[in-house]
């Protein structure tokens, strides 16, 4: 189960140097002018997660192996990307295939570093890009609107049934608003609408990258940026890329000192990281054993045959039964047996919707 976070925004705002930090590698020229990136580099990233530490602790595991999480650092757009600029049809569609999409912002002034558009202004940056994409939508929209209409008046029923999801999605973005504002209950309505493959339609993550006395609580910029993500249901946070690239060339022992002299208790990614994560709607469950203790990703309301699944197929196919305990009573109480002996240990059958932190066991038919 794989799941991929976009690096996007404007060129020159710190992506490939953030994208540099997350995987720990050069593999994005990170350079000051524009389209230095012209393919999308791709890393995965461990999710960082103290509960792994705790639960090995508890099962005298060998190893920790953390779930997992792809970013993918992409060109920078500029104004007429939609209209193809600056290489923007290439950029749109490698947006088109990511999960959800982290907006990077500049927040920072600096003047060695040039800004695309002239000046410093995260806010107007981040609906210069969300424009781009949205009129991208709206031509992909309008195109096949017209054919639709005529499946649907012809009785194709799976026609009929997209139309009015469409036509909602439509207005949305001739009223100047992303798809994502849409309201849909019904998992097969928003089954649909992501199937139209829409760019505004994914959840956004809005990242502030600041200079680096401000990484701790960020500043006036990046305060702007927050009451707009605030306004739109969307999430932010902040974040020094600069910080963070150095951060990620040290072991482990020097970056704890590091922190430590800057004053922050952990790296800005490790944040970003979580964030991208539960921007996915993604939820964790354990397993643990003298091995290893792993983590396993799966969206939240997966029930107990769907994770089963995310380790093995045939643990799906053939699933009897789950034990679940939930991470404070195995870590609590001091693991399997205590947790059974405590009645904290339950079996659980095929309509158990998985919790995140449950360390789970499951029975299946071979």
């Amino acid at each position: 189960m794989g799941f991929q976070c976009g690096i996007v925004g404007l060129p020159n705002v710190g992506k490939s140097t953030l994208f540099n930090a997350l995987t720990k590698t050069a593999a994005a020229q990170a350079a000051n002018y524009p389209f230095c990136t012209i393919e999308p580099n791709t890393g995965e990233v461990g999710v960082p997660d103290v509960r792994l530490e705790a639960i090995r602790a508890v099962a005298g595991s060998k190893e920790i192996i953390p779930t997992r999480i792809t970013f993918v650092d992409i060109a920078g757009l500029v104004r007429g990307a939609s209209k193809g600029e600056g290489l923007g049809n290439q950029f749109l569609a490698n947006i088109r295939e990511v999960d959800a999409i982290v907006h990077v912002l500049r927040c920072f002034e600096d003047d060695d570093i040039t800004h695309v558009e002239g000046t410093i202004d995260p806010i107007a940056d981040a609906e210069t890009v969300e424009t781009e994409l949205m009129v991208s939508d709206l031509d992909s929209l309008e195109r096949r609107l017209n054919p639709l209409k005529k499946k649907a008046s012809g009785g194709d029923k799976e026609a009929k049934a997209l139309l009015p999801i469409m036509e909602a999605a439509l207005a949305l973005l001739q009223d100047g608003k992303p798809v994502r504002y849409i309201k849909l209950d019904d998992p097969d309505e928003r089954k649909m609408l992501n199937g139209l493959d829409l760019l505004t339609s994914k959840p956004v993550l809005y990242v502030c990258n600041v200079e680096e006395a401000s990484a701790g609580e960020g500043n006036a910029l990046s305060a702007k940026v927050a009451e707009m993500a605030k306004e739109q249901g969307a999430a932010s946070v902040v974040i020094s890329a600069a910080i963070e690239a150095e951060i990620s060339q040290l072991d482990k022992e020097e970056q704890e000192e590091f922190l430590e002299t800057i004053g922050l208790e952990e790296p800005g990614l490790d944040r970003l990281i979580r964030s991208g994560y539960g921007l996915l709607g993604l939820i964790t469950y354990f397993t643990a054993g003298p091995k290893e203790t792993r983590a396993w990703t799966i969206t939240d309301g997966t029930k107990a045959p769907g994770a089963a699944g995310v380790i093995h197929t045939d643990f799906e196919r053939g699933f009897i039964r789950a034990q679940t305990i939930a991470f404070e009573d195995y870590t609590t109480l001091g693991g399997e047996t205590a947790a059974k002996e405590a009645g904290k240990a339950r079996d659980e059958g095929k309509e158990y919707i998985v919790k995140d932190g449950d360390i789970l066991m499951f029975k299946f038919n071979t």
